[in-house]
């Protein structure tokens, strides 16, 4: 059985891939990665893919999940190379909404920016 909990979360970087208008390869290929680690097959992950529209953000309750989720999401944000408006819009809003403060979005970007 899939964790609901790593089900919501990869449902939220879907969310992100697709807050641009469309899904680009690269992203692609970074969401199967974590599907794969996570255990999401492949059959769902794609049928997730085609259904990314309408995908609502679900909001962790654990901080650590908070923050990996938001680390993850920068993550893949950057894999194509560039923060488009939406994709900064959106992580901007869900970092609001996870409680972090704006230094501390801008030191997690810093971290993962250092890291590419």
């Amino acid at each position: 059985m899939l964790d609901p909990i790593k089900l919501a979360h990869f449902r939220n970087l879907i969310s992100l891939s697709a807050a641009d208008g469309k899904i680009e390869e690269l992203e692609r290929v970074a969401l199967s990665k974590i599907a794969y680690e996570n255990g999401i097959p492949l059959d769902r992950v794609n049928l997730m893919l085609d259904r990314a529209n309408e995908y609502q953000y679900l909001i962790p309750q654990d901080n650590s999940e908070k923050e990996k989720q938001l680390d993850d999401m920068i993550r893949l944000a950057l894999v194509d190379g560039d923060f488009s408006p939406a994709e900064r819009e959106l992580i901007n809003t869900v970092s609001e909404r996870l409680g972090f403060s704006k230094p501390a979005l801008e030191k997690l970007i810093d971290v993962v920016l250092a890291e590419n």
